[in-house]
């Protein structure tokens, strides 16, 4: 049993760590995208947002929609309330003897239980106690209708929560647009970093390389110990710049998890290169006429100038009329106990006209703060057109210098190798000194970064005018 047991308990234990791993995500930028137009809590937040101005209107909504209402109540009277009469009282001396003993006659036996408790007997005389007009048992069952005939404001009103909705649309548009541009500005610096660690790791090994063959030259008499140790100072202050590029990757990917809503503590792969993101801007985004409906910051705010204006038209509805309708149904039973009693119903309708007169200008006071938030509102929307004209301006300007610098770039990085190249066959062929390698090396990788850096240029330079083009 335990030469079986053992190898599975053996296997348990190594399967452990493997089954502990977590498999890296790779993504691209649109994944990236996607992602965090999926778990990004501002997007979350929009998402409710909506959810929320749904149900404000279902709220509206059902305020001009009939309202019924039932109502079940009972009473026990420990001591009946009574109330007193002047003194020698006699109903009979109202209604007349005979008449009211013929309607006594007609009374049901609670009744006249009642008159007799209150009256102190068949003669018509008050007792010295009072009146009661209530039995110690009282249930009441009713149900009452309310119903809106007539609001101003409440048409207004409804339309104001479905242009609210309309607004949370547009407001989750800008939330994408938001998120969007946030995870290409968190994306393109890992693609930095990691390219510049890609070049430094390709120049340390070329540089490991002629170190070792500068040795043998060394030991065999046809090198100096200097070149030895400008080689070894170059390798080293590559070694520690990759570190650094290395610490500032770590950061930059936390940052990009943090901006696509994606765990801090797993790990996440970008698949993309600068090479691959780079698409030349069209002759459209470059010289077209802007059209600022494509912003959805502009349309939120002409979503904000109707609003305003429904604002206006609901507050001038205060001062029209308003009629209700109303009407109720209910019987009501009492008596010395609950098996004898009787039951008593009553039903009505009725209408209800609310007319206002004078408020103390109250509604002329919100009248005008409703016209000044229009004003303000479209005051914002004519500053965020001319805003949005500036930013596409500068943004063109700015892809067109990234483009110029990366071209430039491009030459000087293929200058920079040849030169590189030439000194590498003359130092080994011993018509060149260290000093010309060193200084050949150094232009390349200063040539190199410039590249990169110029490339990192052009992507975010393209990626800024899609954004002020609001594509």
């Amino acid at each position: 049993m335990l030469k079986i047991l053992n190898p599975i308990v053996i296997f348990s234990l190594l399967a452990i760590p493997l089954f502990g791993q977590q498999q890296a995500r790779q993504m691209t930028l649109e994944d990236a995208i996607q992602y965090a137009l999926t778990e990004s809590i501002k997007i979350k937040n929009a998402r409710i947002e909506i959810a929320d101005a749904e149900q404000q209107i279902i709220e509206r909504r059902a305020i001009g929609i009939p309202q019924l209402n039932g109502n079940v109540s009972y009473t026990r009277y420990l001591e009946v309330p009574r109330q007193p009469l002047p003194e020698g009282f006699n109903i009979f001396g109202i209604f007349g003897q005979a008449l009211a003993v013929d309607l006594y006659g007609l009374l049901s036996e609670d009744t006249q239980m009642a008159v007799d408790q209150a009256f102190g007997g068949s003669n018509g005389a008050a007792s010295s106690e009072g009146i009661a007009f209530f039995l110690p048992n009282n249930f009441t069952a009713a149900i009452t209708l309310d119903a809106m005939v007539f609001d101003g404001s409440y048409f207004v009103a409804l339309k104001a929560a479905r242009e609210y909705r309309k607004y949370t649309v547009q407001e989750f548009a800008t939330k994408e647009r938001e998120v969007r541009n946030a995870v290409i500005e968190a994306y393109l610096p890992v693609l930095l970093l990691q390219q510049n660690i890609g070049l430094l790791d390709k120049n340390i090994a070329n540089l490991e390389k002629l170190l070792f063959e500068t040795r043998e030259l060394y030991k065999a008499g046809f090198a100096e110990q200097l070149d030895v140790d400008r080689q070894d100072l170059s390798l080293a202050n590559l070694t520690v710049e990759r570190e650094n590029l290395l610490r500032q990757s770590e950061v930059a990917l936390a940052n990009l998890k943090y901006a696509i809503g994606y765990p801090l503590n797993e790990p996440l792969i970008v698949a993309d290169s600068l090479e691959t993101l780079i698409a030349d801007a069209t002759e459209e985004a470059l010289v077209s006429e802007v059209d600022l409906q494509r912003r959805p910051e502009y349309q939120l705010l002409s979503q904000a100038v109707l609003m305003n204006e429904l604002n206006i038209r609901l507050n001038k509805a205060g001062y029209l009329p308003a009629l209700r309708a109303f009407g109720n149904v209910q019987q009501q039973y009492q008596g010395q106990s609950l098996s004898e009693g009787f039951w008593a119903p009553s039903s009505y309708v009725g209408l209800n006209l609310s007319v206002p007169i004078f408020d103390g200008l109250n509604k002329k006071a919100k009248i005008q703060r409703a016209q000044l938030d229009l004003e303000l509102a479209r005051n914002q929307q004519k500053d965020i057109g001319r805003a949005i004209q500036l930013e596409v301006k500068n943004a063109r300007t700015n892809y067109f210098n990234a483009s110029k610098r990366l071209d430039s770039q491009q030459k000087n990085l293929g200058l920079a190798e040849r030169i590189y190249n030439t000194a590498q066959v003359k130092y080994r062929e011993g018509v060149g000194s260290s000093l010309e390698t060193t200084q050949a090396e150094q232009s390349l990788y200063a040539t190199q970064s410039n590249y990169i850096q110029a490339l990192y240029d052009l992507l975010l330079a393209k990626a800024r005018l899609d954004m002020a083009l609001g594509n």
